[in-house]
């Protein structure tokens, strides 16, 4: 049985671990000091498109096109989230925005 002592010791310690890794590069390549390496720098531009693009393919992977409700909530959650992020340029406002339209017509239409 975990005591609440061990449980808090535990939650502040993954704290810290999750704190320090994304403090690490920041830390690491300040402004006024060293400039990351290339590879960095390319990993910073290209891989994010890429995730992207994998996140697609694995989300329209089971997508059917023969059956109802035809990929509709998908579609249309993915062209609400490609409209939102060209408008607002926000990226959590289009993933909470398609995320949230997806959830409303699983629920209320597409059942």
């Amino acid at each position: 049985m975990i005591t609440g002592e061990k449980l808090i010791l535990s939650i502040a310690l993954i704290s810290a671990v999750t704190f320090l890794t994304r403090a690490f590069p920041f830390i690491l390549f300040d402004k006024n000091g060293r400039k990351p390496p290339d590879i960095i720098l390319y990993l910073g531009k290209y891989l994010p498109p890429g995730i992207i693009c994998c996140i697609l393919v694995y989300c329209f992977k089971d997508m059917g096109f023969t059956r109802v409700p035809y990929g509709g909530r998908e579609i249309i959650s993915v062209l609400a989230v490609v409209l939102l992020h060209t408008f607002k340029s926000n990226a959590l406002l289009s993933i909470l925005g398609g995320t949230f339209l997806y959830s409303v017509m699983s629920y209320l239409f597409f059942t």
